[in-house]
Formats: C-alpha cells, structure tokens, sequence
C-alpha cells in the first residue's frame, strides 16, 4: 500500500495511491485505515512529507564504508542523534543553506514510520510497530559538525530532513537498494544489507531508550559516498520499492 499526505488548496489530509488516483483516509493512516468516500488525481494535488514526526531519531556510522570515509571506529551500538520536527520538508521542497556554513552535506537514507506507541519492545516484535518506509536526506552542515564535536547544531536547521515521496507498507527492508543523484549524478549507491545494524534491531534498540510515537522517523543511516550541495542543486533520493525523494537547495 502507498500513502502519502497531501494538500488540496487548503485542506490537507493523508490518502492511499491507487496509480493515479487517491483515496482521501478518516484521520490519519495510525491504528485502523479508514479510506473515504472522496477521491482525487494525484496530479491535482500538492504531495507533502507523508508524516510529520514528534521526533526523527537518526543512527549515525550505521554503513561501515560511512564511518570510513569520515576516520570513526565502526560502532559497537548504534549511535544516536535526533532531528527535531522542525526539520522535515516534502517532495519538491528547497533545503535552505544556513549562512553559518560553508559546507553542508547530503545523506541519502532508508527512513522507517513508526505506526504504533512503541516503548521496550523486541527485535522479533519491531515489524508490528512500523507502518511503513520512504525515502529521507539527513541533511547535515559537515562545518560546524566538525566545529562543534556533536551534532546538534549540524543536524537540526530548518529543511534539514527532506521526507517522501509516499510511505509503503508492504516492502521487506533488508535488501533495498539505496542511491542519491547530484544533478543527474549518481554519488551515494549501496544497499540496506550492508547496514551494521538492521531496521528491526534499531527500531527494538531505541525503544529501550525512548518512546516512539505513532508517525515517529528513524533514519537508519546513510552509506559512503556523501559530499557537498550548492545553491541550485537538485538532490534525488532513490530507494528501491518506494520511489525518488527530489529537493533543490536555495538560499
């Protein structure tokens, strides 16, 4: 199942994607799915970031040729930061390049949805509390990370956390390709089993470190490869069975 969240002139409401057509749900897609009577063309219709998180909690250093590139040990447990929801833009919005930086830094990344409270829950229980997966940029100003020995700063300006196309429910995450395009550039090509930590295993591990709400992000971490955006970029992220993420940078 696709569903995305979407703006019809002033009214925004989440839908499911049946090819070119959308079927508006009752609420949100958390707990039971209640399609309505009302539909749309997709094509007539603004797509938004498909959810809009209390929290992302990203995992750093989760691809081991990541953590090579930037000069860290591979990791013993994941490592943890978090993106307030500030961050979050949808498909075809700007990242605005802070005047703080000089370098700010794509991460292409497989983001998981939470759809149900969940708190201290195992690995072989973590696929009942996902909704679902979409595509995600961890958005990072690599200056001031550096700067800052933490990152906070880095990682948390406005736009930083570009979200979408659609979430699917139905997709197996343990071996999905993962790509991101500079303009027209392939520069970031791996796949989720060469993550150091899989999906479930994450989703179990920040559970017992805090609770994640329904709509909740965890980006699972992105793989070598990442450099530096401009002005007039165009950034494609590309995960195999969801669809293209595309965002331009402006100031």
């Amino acid at each position: 199942m696709q569903i995305g969240r979407f703006k019809d002139q002033e009214k925004t409401f989440y839908g499911i994607i049946n090819g070119d057509i959308v079927t508006a749900l009752e609420g949100g897609p958390y707990g039971q799915i209640k399609p309505i009577n009302q539909f749309y063309r997709k094509d007539q219709l603004q797509a938004l970031a498909p959810c809009m998180p209390t929290k992302a909690v990203c995992v750093g250093l989760n691809y081991r040729d990541h953590a090579e590139e930037l000069g860290y040990p591979v990791p013993e447990e994941p490592v943890l930061f978090i993106k307030p929801s500030t961050t979050v833009i949808g498909p075809g919005e700007d990242i605005i390049y802070p005047s703080s930086s000089n370098q700010v830094d794509y991460e292409a990344e497989l983001a998981v949805v939470i759809g149900r409270t969940c708190r201290n829950i195992g690995v072989g229980e973590a696929r009942e509390y996902i909704l679902g997966y979409t595509c995600g940029n961890d958005v990072t100003a690599r200056d001031l990370q550096n700067k800052d020995g933490q990152w906070t700063r880095a990682k948390s300006f406005d736009t930083f956390l570009p979200l979408g196309p659609y979430i699917i429910t139905d997709l197996d995450p343990g071996n999905l390709t993962v790509d991101l395009r500079l303009n027209g550039e392939t520069r970031q090509s791996s796949a989720t089993n060469n993550l150091i930590f899989d999906v479930f295993s994450l989703v179990s591990f920040i559970s017992g470190v805090m609770t994640l709400n329904p709509g909740d992000v965890v980006m699972t971490g992105t793989p070598g490869g990442i450099g530096p955006i401009a002005e007039g970029d165009r950034i494609e992220v590309e995960i195999q069975g969801i669809g293209v993420l595309e965002n331009g940078v402006s100031r």
